[in-house]
C-alpha cells in the first residue's frame, strides 16, 4: 500500500471519528436530562422546576436584618439593615460577632422570620447558623448569610425580616465548633 493510499484511509477513519463524536455531542442532550429527570433534579413535566431557579424582575422584596443575643457576652450585628431583591435573586448579606468577654465563648444562632409564612419560601445556601461558632476573647468575625427567597413567595409579602438570635453553648467548645 502507497503512502497515499494510507493516508486516504486514516483520512476516512478520522472523518468517521469526527462525525460520531459529533453525533455523540447531540446525544448527550437528551441523556443528560432523562439523567436528570431520573434523579429528580429536572422534571420536564413540572413547569415550577424551571421556574423555581429564574429570577423574578418584576418584583422587589425588601429584606430586612436583625441580629440578637442571649445569655452571652456578644456583640452582633447585620452589616446592612436592609436590602432589596428580586425573588429567585442569590443574595450575600455579612453579620458580624465579636466576643466582649475575656474568655473564649462559642454560640449558635437561630433564625426566625416575620411574617413567619416567609420561612418557607426562604432558601439558605450558606448561613452562619448552619454550625456552632467559636470566639476567642476579644475576636471579632464576619460571617457570611447566602439565601434565595423562592419566586412562589406569595405576592402580599412586600417585607421579610430575617432575624438572628444568637444562644450560649454551655461547654460548648467540641468538633462543631469553629
Amino acid at each position: 500500500m502507497s503512502v497515499a493510499e494510507l493516508n486516504r484511509v486514516t483520512l476516512r477513519k478520522l472523518l468517521v471519528v469526527a462525525v460520531a463524536m459529533f453525533g455523540f455531542g447531540f446525544a448527550l442532550v437528551p441523556i443528560y436530562q432523562k439523567i436528570c429527570q431520573t434523579a429528580g433534579i429536572y422534571d420536564l413535566d413540572k413547569p415550577d422546576a424551571v421556574r423555581n431557579t429564574q429570577v423574578d424582575a418584576k418584583r422587589l422584596i425588601t429584606i430586612e436584618f436583625d441580629g440578637n443575643t442571649r445569655g452571652l457576652p456578644w456583640d452582633f450585628r447585620p452589616l446592612e439593615r436592609s436590602v432589596k431583591v428580586h425573588p429567585g435573586q442569590l443574595v450575600q448579606v455579612m453579620f458580624e460577632a465579636r466576643n466582649t468577654a475575656s474568655a473564649p465563648v462559642v454560640g449558635q444562632a437561630i433564625a426566625s422570620y416575620g411574617p413567619q409564612v416567609a420561612g418557607e419560601y426562604v432558601k439558605k445556601i450558606e448561613c452562619f447558623c448552619f454550625k456552632r461558632q467559636e470566639l476567642k476573647p476579644n475576636e471579632t468575625r464576619q460571617m457570611p448569610l447566602q439565601f434565595v427567597v423562592d419566586a412562589r413567595l406569595p405576592q402580599d409579602v412586600s417585607v421579610i425580616t430575617f432575624s438572628y438570635t444568637f444562644f450560649e453553648i454551655p461547654g460548648g467548645a467540641g468538633p462543631n465548633a469553629g
